[in-house]
């Protein structure tokens, strides 16, 4: 199985050409410049400053974003962004020691430590390093900047796996592992793929802690990853790592190991999942609790945490053809990981709650320590800013989730408005999905048969061609034509499993893979006393949001002074608007919920 690069992929005009688009003329530039006006950039240089000490993620961040920045330059060529890259590029060849390594806080302070601490994110900013080279090679053709990585690469091999040296012996941030497997594919160096199973194999074999608070299970570590049933620990750290190991039970063909992804994966999006794919139900560790706790007020739901979803489901169809898999992706895409960008493309969220109330953010107030809620505005720079250039990384490479093929299939993941060409093999969408559930292909798949998704959220759907349902594709033996696809966009009413207590007597609104809200800019006070019920009729219309809202009458108690009162069936009609998830919190501060009464 090969999956297709964005690289192959021309999106067209649409909603995922709108925020590519966006992304281009704004995105990158916000976050160059946040991270030049917070020394980021500067830190590069390696020099000590009496403005910063620089901060042992901050590698990661410039990385991202030169990798984001590196996939907009493939598609199209940009002066001025390319002279940032590559002066980014200069200071961190300039600044490797002699053997290679490279890490802006420890050649600058704590020069003995290096190595010594799992906590301190040395071997996750080399992976990122690692993975912006391979994109700088494939976006300018000069490899100077993969070369350093590669001697880096080298040196932690060294250090990590022959001489057995450092302070520990897998990362206590998870991302290498995925970067070095990359590295293998970009070099046909057999070694960087075996460094990559090395750590993948050590997990649960020394009983590492990442700090001294956290135990092994924070870090996956408790077990080999072999023997795992459910995701545990830190969101965005378990699946980078399975991510990885996806990979590696793939390339190596371990089937033990490929089943323990495959059980880790079904309990994440079936009992540990948002609505919205976003993943992460605590702050406290940033991680995963228990199944079926999904807290929509103190949701983490971090915004990485939605893009490493989507690495993992990208690779796990490698080892199982199931559409489950680009089901969790589209889920993801369209609700969990885009609302982590405002609609300007300048600001951002961390964490991504599915119900906000403003007024009792801070209800604490006699306290010395207050409650902590998600953020209800997004920011333009954290200062532990891993998402925004994730945002940059994941719409820039979104060709990347859309296609995969064998032998005898061309898989179609994903519908959007586009060409696509590779190995002989054409495939033109032509859609406005998922404004509309149409979908016209024109292919040659230069004589392999063509599988199309049909969507985990579709009732009801029509294909003009004969075709074989498998494993949640229909599959057309035709090699070439044209096809037509309609999937019946009707509006969803969705009750979460009973033992999700957050959501009992509550339903969600989807049409399609999106998920919607109510914000009180529209619907006034209290949102979370708005009822609706199974028989709801509803009226889309044309919004400014690239995507249509939902309209259509809901129910809610009267006002009162009375904190209790004789309950009576006082129900008053008031009018609902409901909007794209991803779009809550553009116009202001603002009530929002996604789950709503049932009445």
């Amino acid at each position: 199985m090969q999956t297709i690069g964005f690289s192959c992929v021309n999106i067209k005009d649409g909603f995922w050409k709108t925020k590519q688009d966006m992304l281009k003329n704004t995105t990158v530039d916000a976050v160059y410049d946040r991270f030049v006006e917070t020394f980021r950039f500067d830190a590069l240089k390696c020099q000590p400053s009496e403005k910063y000490i620089p901060h042992v993620f901050w590698d990661s961040d410039i990385a991202k974003w030169i990798e984001g920045a590196c996939y907009l330059l493939a598609k199209e060529k940009n002066p001025d962004l390319l002279a940032k890259v590559e002066s980014a590029v200069d200071d961190i060849i300039a600044g490797a020691d002699e053997n290679g390594y490279f890490n802006s806080h420890y050649l600058v302070t704590e020069q003995q430590d290096r190595f010594k601490f799992r906590n301190k994110h040395e071997l996750y900013c080399a992976g990122h390093l690692i993975e912006a080279a391979i994109a700088h090679r494939d976006a300018t053709g000069s490899d100077r900047f993969l070369r350093a990585m590669c001697k880096y690469a080298d040196y932690i091999e060294k250090v990590f796996k022959i001489e057995k040296s450092a302070g520990f012996v897998t990362p206590g941030h998870p991302e290498i592992e995925l970067a070095l497997v990359r590295l293998y594919l970009c070099t046909g160096e057999k070694r960087y793929f075996e460094l990559a199973a090395y750590f993948i194999d050590e997990h649960g074999k020394h009983g590492e802690s990442v700090v001294e608070t956290a135990s092994p299970k924070y870090n996956q570590d408790e077990m080999p990853l072999c023997d795992r049933e459910t995701i545990d620990g830190h969101c965005v750290r378990a699946l980078y790592l399975f991510s990885a190991a996806a990979d590696v039970a793939f390339m190596r063909g371990d089937r033990k190991l490929a089943e323990a992804c495959r059980r880790v994966f079904d309990n994440l999006v079936n009992k540990r999942m948002y609505i919205t794919g976003a993943s992460g139900s605590t702050d406290m560790g940033e991680a995963y609790t228990i199944d079926y706790h999904l807290p929509n007020r103190t949701a983490y739901a971090e915004t990485c945490a939605s893009y490493a979803l989507a690495l993992f489901g990208r690779r796990m169809f490698c080892l199982e053809h199931n559409a489950k898999y680009a089901d969790a992706v589209e889920r993801v895409l369209y609700n969990g990981f885009l609302s982590g960008v405002s609609l300007d493309g300048k600001a951002f969220f961390y964490e991504n709650p599915l119900e906000i109330d403003p007024e009792f953010n801070g209800y604490s107030q006699a306290t010395v320590r207050n409650a902590r809620f998600p953020i209800t505005q997004r920011k333009e720079v954290f200062s532990c800013s891993c998402c925004p250039p994730n945002v940059i990384r994941l719409i820039a490479s979104l060709g990347d989730y859309m296609y995969s093929y064998d032998d005898d299939v061309l898989y179609v993941h994903q519908y959007v408005n586009s060409v696509m060409e590779c190995d002989g093999m054409t495939v033109e969408q032509i859609t406005e999905y998922p404004k509309s559930g149409s979908v016209k292909l024109k292919f040659d798949t230069h004589g392999r048969k063509l599988a199309l998704r049909i969507p985990g959220w579709c009732r009801n759907f029509k294909i003009d061609r004969a075709y074989m349902l498998t494993g949640g594709y229909a599959v057309i033996a035709d090699a070439s034509g044209v096809v037509n696809v309609e999937f019946d966009m009707a509006v969803t009413l969705i009750r979460a499993n009973r033992r999700v207590h957050s959501n009992a007597g509550r339903l969600a609104v989807m049409r399609g893979p999106v998920v919607y809200c109510a914000e009180g800019v529209d619907n006034g006070k209290d949102v979370r006393n708005l009822c609706i019920d199974l028989d709801s009729k509803f009226e889309v219309k044309a919004s400014p949001f690239l995507l249509p809202t939902l309209h259509t009458t809901a129910y809610q108690q009267p006002e009162s002074d009375e904190l209790y009162a004789v309950a009576k069936d006082n129900w008053i009609q008031t009018p609902l608007t409901l909007i794209p998830y991803y779009a809550f919190a553009n116009r202001g501060e603002s009530e929002m919920i996604v789950w709503l009464l049932e009445k």
